[in-house]
């Protein structure tokens, strides 16, 4: 061996390799199967469109018809709640004390001016009883009700009827007609009716 440093040889530079060229070359042209599917999306999408706008259409014109059915339905709440007021104030006037004096009146009734009181607890009773008189009007004390003035008493035949005590087609006059009914006895306690 020698003594020598070895020498090294440099190895021989090699050339990088050249990268290879890229060509562009044209896409290749689309198969004409491809583009049906793209009409039919199309035709679909101008379907899809056509179909909201008809139920656009379709949903204003019911919404238009509901306003209408809801202005028919408030006109129709205002009628009957005028209806209603107008048989409110008839009632009012029918059970007004005067009306209900008048048909008193007119089936025979008098006001007793002696009121007898019974005390159940121990059946005493309170005032002394007296008939009441026939000269006493049931109308006397009470103001006169303006409201029920032409209003003809219930018990009043109506026009074409016959009363049910007189003969043909007349009245009977004033009080001459009417009967007076006793009442009933009391025997054992108050009278009450039976209602089972």
């Amino acid at each position: 061996m020698t003594a020598l440093p070895a020498q090294s040889v440099p190895a021989p530079r090699r050339r990088p390799a050249p990268a290879p060229q890229r060509r562009l070359r044209p896409a290749p042209e689309p198969r004409t199967g491809l583009s049906r599917p793209r009409l039919a999306y199309a035709i679909i999408a101008v379907g899809a469109v056509a179909i909201i706008v008809v139920a656009q259409l379709l949903l204003s014109i019911a919404v238009a018809q509901g306003a209408y059915d809801i202005d028919r339905l408030q006109l129709q709440r205002a009628e009957l709640a005028r209806e209603e007021q107008k048989l409110a104030e008839e009632l009012d006037r029918l059970e007004s004390p005067q009306y209900l004096a008048m048909n008193a009146e007119a089936l025979g009734m008098v006001p007793n001016t002696d009121p007898v009181y019974l005390r159940l607890s121990d059946g005493a009773v309170l005032g002394e009883p007296t008939a009441a008189s026939a000269g006493a009007a049931a109308s006397a004390p009470l103001v006169p009700n303006a409201l029920i003035d032409g209003v003809p008493p219930v018990t009043a035949p109506q026009a074409g009827q016959t009363p049910s005590g007189g003969a043909g087609g007349e009245a009977p006059a004033g009080g001459a007609g009417t009967q007076v009914v006793a009442p009933p006895p009391v025997s054992e306690g108050l009278p009450t009716p039976a209602t089972h």
